[in-house]
């Protein structure tokens, strides 16, 4: 950025500072610490007899590359660097490019207006200085060709026909190239680069890649340059990688014993022993590997499996298809079998569940006989949880298929492609579930109005009678169902408030008068029939000891006042003994738990 010759004195009568000055070019010196204006070289142009100089405002640009700043006004150094920026962002946006020819046409109020709000736009996310007070606050969008052509048929805003620097006047004019024997320069190229070279090295400063103070490129562990592969070359684990840290700590891997690397879902974290020496190729299939557990959820998947086993046939899937995506190489010593090939967790589960020779030879990226799917988060310092796991990880890889789809990256394996398709369509909650189910078998209570019943509006309109709504008693054992709930010493407190809160609302919601509630540990309880509002609140459990539910469900089939169409729900954790239920009834147990024999009825897992 050349400085010009300004032709203004640096100082008033008897060599007093002028303050006009002085907030010029300390203005100046704000503009010059950008790097991508710096690069849009500029003369500046302060003489007090310039034709060019605009009467009512700071500031105008030709396209000789010249700024033309009044030389009296009086404006503070913020104001100043706004102001210089924006005649330069013309330069650089190419609003006023340079070109030999003599006859040149000016551009109409449309475009200045246009091209002037484009550049206002561009300085609130590029801030330099600030802009002046009468200016507006946001901007439409749009080009500035769409915002001229929308302009010249419905008119100009009157917050936007003057939003640039010359007030009232134009602050782009299109000259003759002064210099004829001097090549044109391109001010948007020079411009262009110079943004990607800050916009970089912004990135690099944010990304650990450069060092903050000096500004000089921090050599890059190997597992970080893996990284940063996903996210620049690999779409569809680029939003992954993204959002999951890796957690290098040679302590931390001693202590929990991680061979190579684990992965925490819950935190967001890939946890890598540092001391172990791999390829770039390597690291970039073993974050794939832990990136794919974690996306996938599968150690939420295991429910009532050996969760090792379950991590072990996770493995073999997984690796099948990063080798058959061709993601990295696949160190040595990871389990993997063409025979298993196509074949989902669950089936390799079954397969190798029974296989006391294959046992033997499991070993995963934790090392033998551990997992490399970690429930909760390791402890330290940087741990993070996410606040919605399940929508940061669908997103990311549905997010990254669609990407790879469409950038023609390579096919993909198969069962790859459904389980992302099945996280693309989540299966429907467990309370909405539960509440189809009450739909389907408890009807709901039909009102009687009657005016011996006044209505609740009736203080409204004393003079006017209105019949009140209520349920007659008849309307309770037809429209009702019952409740056996386990409330032995293994039952969770938060899951047995998070259950009753369910079964409260809906009841609720549906008019239910009451329902019919047991408790049962070592014998069963019966509450009678208990009100929608008393389902959560003021019902006291009782009873801690063993689990015998199959009394509670006895003694409602032998219950005079328990109409036999009224289905059941069993509430319990699945420690419990074999139930025989002679109606339609349902089960609501937590997640991960199993019923310990073969359910009739639906099974609605409470998360």
């Amino acid at each position: 950025m050349a400085g010009g010759n300004t032709g203004a004195k640096a100082g008033g009568k008897k060599g007093r500072p002028d303050p006009a000055t002085e907030a010029f070019a300390a203005g100046l010196a704000l503009v010059k610490r950008n790097p991508a204006l710096a690069a849009v070289e500029a003369d500046f142009c302060r003489q007090a007899k310039c034709a060019a100089t605009p009467a009512g405002g700071l500031a105008a640009v030709d396209s000789n590359g010249v700024v033309h700043v009044h030389h009296t006004k009086r404006a503070e150094p913020a104001e100043w660097a706004w102001a210089l920026a924006h005649c330069l962002l013309h330069l650089g946006f190419g609003h006023v490019p340079a070109a030999k020819d003599r006859r040149r046409e000016q551009p109409d109020r449309f475009d200045l207006a246009a091209r002037c709000t484009v550049v206002n736009r561009f300085l609130l996310t590029f801030p330099v200085g600030s802009p002046p007070g009468h200016l507006p606050e946001t901007y439409p969008g749009g080009d500035e060709e769409q915002l001229a052509a929308r302009w010249r048929r419905d008119g100009i805003p009157a917050a936007y026909e003057h939003c640039g620097t010359a007030g009232e006047h134009a602050d782009q004019v299109l000259t003759a190239w002064g210099e004829w024997n001097g090549a044109v320069p391109d001010w948007e190229t020079a411009f262009a680069h110079a943004l990607t070279r800050s916009v970089s090295a912004a990135m690099d400063v944010a990304g650990g890649r450069r060092d903050r103070v000096t500004g000089e490129r921090v050599p890059q562990r190997p597992w970080q340059r893996a990284l940063n592969w996903f996210v620049s070359s690999y779409p569809l684990l680029g939003g992954l990688a993204a959002g999951l840290s890796v957690v290098a700590d040679a302590e931390l891997a001693r202590a929990q014993g991680i061979s190579i690397a684990a992965v925490s879902s819950a935190a967001g974290e890939i946890y890598i022993n540092p001391l172990r020496t791999f390829t770039d190729e390597e690291w970039r299939f073993i974050l794939a590997h832990e990136m794919l557990h974690a996306a996938l959820r599968h150690g939420d998947r295991c429910g009532a499996r050996d969760p090792y086993l379950f991590n072990v046939a996770a493995d073999y899937v997984v690796n099948d298809w990063l080798v058959r995506m061709h993601v990295g190489d696949m160190p040595e010593g990871l389990l993997y079998d063409p025979e298993l090939k196509d074949l989902s967790v669950e089936e390799v589960y079954d397969r190798i569940a029974t296989d006391l020779r294959r046992r033997r030879r499991f070993a995963t990226l934790r090392g033998k006989g551990s997992g490399d799917i970690l429930g909760e988060p390791l402890p330290h310092t940087a741990a993070r949880p996410y606040t919605d796991l399940d929508d940061f990880y669908r997103r990311g890889l549905v997010h990254g298929f669609d990407l790879h789809r469409y950038g023609e990256r390579g096919l993909l394996p198969a069962g790859l492609v459904e389980e992302i398709r099945a996280l693309a369509h989540p299966p429907v909650p467990w309370d909405a579930r539960l509440a189809r189910w009450f739909d389907e078998y408890v009807p709901r209570p039909e009102p009687v109005r009657s005016y011996a019943r006044p209505a609740r509006r009736q203080a409204s309109t004393p003079d006017i009678p209105r019949a009140g709504r209520y349920f007659p008693p008849e309307e309770t054992p037809r429209c009702t169902f019952g409740v056996v709930l386990d409330t032995s010493g293994s039952m969770n407190s938060a899951l047995l408030g998070k259950a009753l809160g369910a079964i409260a609302s809906y009841a609720e919601a549906r008019d239910v008068p009451a329902a019919r509630v047991v408790f049962c540990d070592a014998a069963p309880y019966d509450a009678g029939y208990v009100p929608p509002t008393e389902i959560a609140g003021r019902v006291r459990v009782r009873g801690r000891g063993g689990t015998e539910l199959q009394p509670g469900i006895d003694l409602l089939h032998r219950a005079d006042d328990f109409p036999p169409t009224a289905p059941v729900l069993v509430i319990t954790d699945g420690w419990c003994d074999i139930l025989r239920v002679r109606r339609e009834h349902a089960f609501l147990i937590p997640q991960g738990a199993a019923l310990p024999f073969t359910p009739r009825g639906p099974v609605f897992r409470l998360t």
